[in-house]
C-alpha cells in the first residue's frame, strides 16, 4: 500500500505579482479537509456572494505560493483569471482523483453511462 499524496506542486501559468513587483509562480496546493469545505461558509462574504466560495477555500489549501509568507484570500483575489481557473481546476482535480464523473445505469432499460458530476467552488 503506497502513501497518500497530500501536497501538489504547481506553477501558475502568469504568477502573482507582490506590491513590490516580485512575481510568484511556484507553489503547492495541499488536500482539502472537510472543515475546508464547511467553515468558509459561515464567513459574511460567502454568505454575501456564493462566488466568493472559491476564493476562501483556494486562500485554505494553497499553502505555499513562491515566497509569500501566507497565501490570503487577497492574495487569491488579486490573481490573473488565468492563474485564479487553473486553481480551481487543480483543487478540482486533486480532490476528486482525477474523476468528474460517475457511472449510471437507466432504471428502465439498463443503458450503462456517465454522468459529468458538478465541481464545487465554482
Amino acid at each position: 500500500m503506497g502513501v497518500l499524496k497530500t501536497e501538489f506542486e504547481f506553477v501558475l501559468p502568469k504568477g502573482y505579482a507582490d506590491e513590490t513587483g516580485n512575481l510568484h509562480r511556484e507553489g503547492a496546493m495541499r488536500l482539502a479537509t472537510a472543515a475546508d469545505e464547511i467553515l468558509p461558509m459561515k464567513d459574511p462574504r460567502v454568505q454575501q456572494n456564493p462566488a466568493y466560495l472559491s476564493v476562501i477555500l483556494l486562500s485554505r489549501v494553497v499553502t505555499r505560493l513562491g515566497s509569500l509568507s501566507m497565501v490570503t484570500p487577497a492574495v487569491i483575489e488579486a490573481l490573473f483569471t488565468t492563474d485564479f481557473a487553473y486553481l480551481q481546476e487543480m483543487y478540482n482535480r486533486v480532490n476528486q482523483d482525477g474523476a468528474n464523473t460517475i457511472k449510471a445505469e437507466c432504471p428502465k432499460c439498463q443503458h450503462q453511462f456517465e454522468i459529468e458530476i458538478q465541481s464545487l467552488g465554482e
